[in-house]
C-alpha cells in the first residue's frame, strides 16, 4: 500500500518505513505526528482525492529538526560596483513513515525505541583505569 501526501507545496510518494526530508512541521523528537492532506491511497483498489481522501491520514514519526545546505543568493551590476551577497538555509523536518491509515482510524504503532550505544569492554577496561 502508498500514499501520495501533500505538504509543504511539494507533493510525496510514500510507503511504510520510508525517510523522507520536508519542510518543517511542528512535532518534537521521537513523537508520532498525522498528515491529513492525502491525495491518492493506492493499493489493489487505489482511492482518488477529489482534492483529498476523505478519512485518510498518514502516522508519522519525528526523526530530527535540521537545516538543509546553504544556499547563496549574489548578484553583480557589472561595472557599477554595485554586488548583493545573502544566503540562507532551509529548516528540514526528517520524518520516518509509522503507517498509513483510511476510514478516520487512529495510528497504532508508537514510536520505534532508540538503540542503546554498544560499548567495547576494551573501552570499560581503559574507563575504570
Amino acid at each position: 500500500m502508498f500514499a501520495v501526501i501533500k505538504t509543504g507545496g511539494r507533493q510525496y510518494r510514500v510507503v511504510p518505513d520510508d525517510v523522507l526530508e520536508v519542510g518543517k512541521i511542528e512535532g518534537e523528537v521521537g513523537t508520532i505526528v498525522q498528515l491529513s492532506e492525502v491525495l491518492v491511497v493506492g493499493g489493489d483498489t487505489p482511492i482518488l482525492g477529489l482534492p483529498t481522501v476523505a478519512g485518510a491520514s498518514v502516522a508519522v514519526e519525528v526523526l530530527d529538526h535540521k537545516r538543509g545546505p546553504k544556499v547563496i543568493a549574489f548578484k553583480k551590476r557589472r561595472r557599477k560596483n554595485s554586488r548583493r551577497k545573502r544566503g540562507y538555509r532551509d529548516e528540514i523536518t526528517v520524518l520516518r513513515i509509522s503507517e498509513i491509515l483510511t476510514d478516520g482510524a487512529k495510528p497504532t504503532k508508537g514510536p520505534r525505541p532508540k538503540r542503546e550505544k554498544v560499548v567495547k569492554e576494551a573501552d570499560k577496561e581503559a574507563d575504570a583505569a
